[in-house]
This record gives C-alpha cells, sequence and structure tokens, in this order.
C-alpha cells in the first residue's frame, strides 16, 4: 500500500514538474514574438476659415502707345541732350534741326538785313510725356524730312497683358479687379480694362489688358504674377494639404483618421476648394476633435497601427 502510495506521488510530481516546464516554454516563446510595428505619425485637426479660389496666369508690362519723333525738314540734326531712358514731358525740346541752305548761308542774310531775323533752324518737341526707349540719330547727322529721330513710350498707356485661356474667360470679364504680383514680391492692384479682339491660333489665348495703380516706375517686358479670384467662401471646414492623399489617377481622395490611440482607418473624402496649402473637405463631416494624420501617413494600410509622436 506505501509503495502505491509513492508511485503516485511520483507521478503527480512528473505531472506537475512537465506542466511547470511546458508553462516557462510558453513565457518564453510569448516574451520572444515581435510586437506589432506602429508607424510613427503626427497628427492635426480641421479648421473653420474662410477660403478663396483663385487662378494665377503670367503677364507682361509694356506700353501701348509709342510716339515716333520725325524730322520735320532736310538738315543737319542738333540733340538737345537727350539719352535713351529718359522721361521727358510733352512739349519738351528734343531736336533742333538747321537747315542746308542755313547751313551753307550761315549769318550772310541776317548781316546783309537784321530785320529779317533768319535762322533756318526748326524746333522739334515731345508729343507726349513718356521714357525715350530708341534713339536713331545724334547731333551733327544729316537727316531728311519724315525720317526718323526717336521713339518715346507714352507713360499714360502702359499696362499689363495676360494671356487668358478663352475657357476661363468668364472669370475674367472686362472691369474685374485683379492682384498683380511683381518678381520682387510687391502686390499691386489692378483692373481688366479690355480684351484684344484676337485670339492666339496655336495657345487659344486672348490677350487682356490689365491697368495697374503703381507710384513706382515699372520697366517693360517684366513678367508678373495675376492673380484672378474665382470662388470666395466665408466658412470652409479644411485640412493642411499633405493630410489629403490620392491614388495615381488622382480620382480617389482620403484621409487617415484615428479611432483609438494607436489605430488609423481610412476615410474617403471629396474635396472642395484648394489653395497651396489647404483643401476643402466637403463630405465627410468631421469634428474639430477628429485626428487626422499629417506627416507618416503616405502608404499605410486601411487599419493601421501608428504611434503618434511630437512634431
Amino acid at each position: 500500500m506505501a509503495e502505491r502510495i509513492k508511485s503516485f506521488a511520483l507521478i503527480a510530481f512528473l505531472f506537475m514538474l512537465a506542466g511547470s516546464c511546458k508553462s516557462k516554454q510558453a513565457e518564453t516563446e510569448d516574451a520572444s514574438a515581435p510586437a506589432a510595428v506602429q508607424t510613427p505619425v503626427t497628427v492635426t485637426h480641421i479648421s473653420r476659415d474662410p477660403m478663396t479660389d483663385y487662378i494665377e496666369l503670367n503677364a507682361s508690362s509694356t506700353f501701348l502707345l509709342k510716339n515716333i519723333v520725325k524730322a520735320n525738314a532736310n538738315g543737319y540734326l542738333q540733340s538737345a541732350d537727350i539719352k535713351p531712358g529718359q522721361f521727358v514731358g510733352q512739349g519738351q525740346l528734343l531736336f533742333s534741326i538747321k537747315t542746308k541752305e542755313a547751313q551753307s548761308i550761315g549769318d550772310a542774310v541776317n548781316k546783309l538785313d537784321s530785320s529779317f531775323r533768319f535762322s533756318g533752324t526748326n524746333n522739334i518737341r515731345a508729343g507726349a510725356k513718356g521714357f525715350i526707349t530708341q534713339l536713331n540719330h545724334q547731333g551733327g547727322d544729316y537727316v531728311q524730312d519724315g525720317e526718323q529721330l526717336a521713339v518715346i513710350s507714352d507713360e499714360s498707356s502702359f499696362v499689363f497683358l495676360m494671356e487668358l485661356p478663352f475657357e476661363l474667360k468668364p472669370n475674367a470679364p472686362v472691369g474685374k479687379e485683379v492682384q498683380v504680383f511683381l518678381p520682387d514680391g510687391t502686390a499691386l492692384t489692378g483692373r481688366i480694362i479690355s480684351a484684344m479682339p484676337s485670339v492666339d491660333p496655336v495657345s487659344q489665348t486672348q490677350s487682356m489688358v490689365i491697368k495697374v495703380n503703381s507710384a513706382q516706375t515699372i520697366p517693360e517686358n517684366l513678367i508678373a504674377k495675376v492673380r484672378i479670384v474665382k470662388t470666395v467662401k466665408t466658412t470652409v471646414v479644411s485640412l493642411p494639404r499633405a493630410a489629403v492623399l490620392t491614388d495615381e489617377t488622382q480620382s480617389d481622395f482620403w484621409i487617415m483618421k484615428m479611432t483609438d490611440s494607436t489605430t488609423a482607418v481610412r476615410i474617403p473624402v471629396k474635396k472642395g476648394i484648394e489653395t497651396k496649402d489647404r483643401v476643402e473637405i466637403l463630405t465627410p463631416m468631421l469634428s474639430p476633435k477628429d485626428e487626422i494624420l499629417l506627416t507618416g501617413n503616405y502608404g499605410l494600410a486601411d487599419t493601421a497601427k501608428v504611434k503618434i509622436i511630437q512634431p
């Protein structure tokens, strides 16, 4: 009887020892199992602010009117000390022409009769104020009647010409106010005053004439950016552009939204107007408390384990 009890005790001890070994092996396997991968991300929230949808097009500065200064007689040119790029006022003396006869005779006529007051000199004055953009002759040259002497760019005709795609013409009617940005960052207010009556046959763009208000002198042929407002909304739900993801064809759009402290799921969205850094979200309705992935969201699966970090 005692031997049987000892046998049962020994068997029970062996079973307990085997169970203990299996438990330790399971604990060891659990400890060595890899933890779920968590992608580090940062999050953002929606904002409710005004948004403006606009288009930007290039425009070049030019003078629409250029006055050609011509000789009014045959003779020798006497310059009034003008230079290319110089600003001249209306009626300012530009040239004097001494006729060939006066050059040959000199003061002989006046010596014979002082009351005759013969000079043989014709004055040429500026017909409009502006800048001398071309100077064809200098003092001492012999010129003929009607020959071009200089070109004056009329200051009052200074405008920007914007090439507008014809399909966008409803967004930029004559009389619309626009913003003109110069390469140095200067912002000017302009207004579309007219449209050229022709369209470029290749690009199908129409030249729109923009008059700007500027106290500074703007050079010709300067390329500027013209901003044309299409839509203005007072309050919209928007997210940073980096938070909105899309496929290769840019036909589907979605965001990654946190459902708990470590899980982000894919939520399809419908976009509205866009700016350089924000996108309007039309659907679904988002709450200011919703946490939307801002960085680390690219390439995540529909349901992903993430770890929120400080930016």
